[in-house]
């Protein structure tokens, strides 16, 4: 089974080909990092505008790396929410086209099932059920994953999620975006223990997160010192945010993971490419003796390979689409 993964939710136009459900034939993916890098965060409109540029030719190299043609397709997938809306538009309608005129099945995928789905093609031997973290810029949740299409959200956040926190931590610092990998990588030189930041808790839910409270305190403290003449340790701060993050992360998950009793824990989404929250996450999972699942870094970010993996077993669930799909900017997990 070939299935063709279609993925254009933020700024990378990415398209992958997959077989069987878990081995990647081929991924190409163009991203916008370096365009979007003097605004300090994406443009929607240039984003959408990049993507109708990228598509034709992202998709025609992912089907030529591959050595195949539409016609040894099984089924196209494509994400269709969450996500930047004028982004979505670009590639569900391109897939759209695309399957009307190979005659071809549409699968339409969620952009977070695509997240989880990429510990299949780094794990040949995970199934479900397991508790998975799924964080990244736009996304914090803590999901139940009780088949391969049917998930149950166990928390999310409440404003900010871990990747934006980090991002607008890191501009308050002078770091260019993407913030998250320079507090990364500043972070290996730094002190974690130097500054003692904020664990904030919400009512309601005890697995649920909140980070806006956080980067409110990074960011004032940055100003303040600013104001002041004082000139901090930034490789310091960025090792307490990595370790403060990590922590809330961590903390949340195994929690839910006791308290459901799953003794299968995985990660995914952007944020779990952080060395820290890797770190941190995994020596947590193995103190309890709970089986740990990360993907590989490379997958992390948004990607074909990921849409394509969970377009497949959307497609074997007899869950397809036709041409009324349209694309969804806000969509939970559990009204898929």
């Amino acid at each position: 089974m070939l299935i063709l993964g279609i993925e254009s939710s933020c700024d990378e136009t990415a398209a992958s080909v997959v077989e069987n459900c878990r081995k990647i034939r081929s991924s190409v993916i163009s991203t916008q990092i370096e365009e979007h890098k003097k605004y300090g965060g994406v443009v929607p409109e240039i984003a959408s505008r990049r993507h109708c540029e990228n598509i034709l030719a992202v998709v025609r190299q992912t089907l030529d790396d591959a050595q195949i043609t539409l016609a040894d397709l099984d089924a196209i997938a494509v994400t269709y929410a969450p996500g930047l809306i004028g982004a979505l538009l670009v590639g569900v309608n391109f897939a759209k086209g695309l399957a009307m005129t190979s005659e071809k099945p549409l699968v339409p995928v969620h952009h977070i099932a695509g997240h989880i789905a990429t510990n299949y093609l780094t794990y040949p031997e995970l199934e479900p059920p397991y508790l998975c973290l799924v964080a990244s810029g736009g996304h914090s949740h803590i999901i139940e994953v009780l088949s391969y299409t049917k998930f149950r959200v166990v928390g999310r956040t409440r404003d900010d999620a871990a990747g934006e926190c980090f991002d607008k931590c890191a501009r308050a610092m002078g770091f260019s975006y993407p913030g998250g990998v320079h507090i990364d990588r500043s972070a290996q030189n730094g002190d974690s223990s130097d500054f003692k930041l904020p664990h904030p808790n919400v009512a309601g839910n005890e697995f649920d997160f909140s980070f806006s409270g956080l980067k409110t305190n990074v960011i004032n403290l940055i100003h303040n010192s600013q104001q002041k003449g004082i000139q901090l340790n930034y490789n310091n701060l960025s090792a307490s945010i990595q370790k403060t993050i990590a922590e809330i992360l961590t903390e949340k998950t195994v929690k839910a993971a006791e308290s459901l009793g799953y003794r299968k824990i995985a990660v995914a989404g952007g944020v779990s490419a952080n060395t820290g929250v890797r770190s941190t996450l995994s020596e947590a999972c193995k103190k309890r003796g709970f089986d740990f699942y990360m993907p590989e870094k490379s997958l992390c970010g948004d990607n074909g390979a990921m849409i394509a993996c969970q377009g497949s077993y959307n497609f074997l669930a007899g869950i397809t689409a036709d041409e009324s799909l349209n694309a969804i900017a806000t969509l939970s997990m559990e009204d898929i």
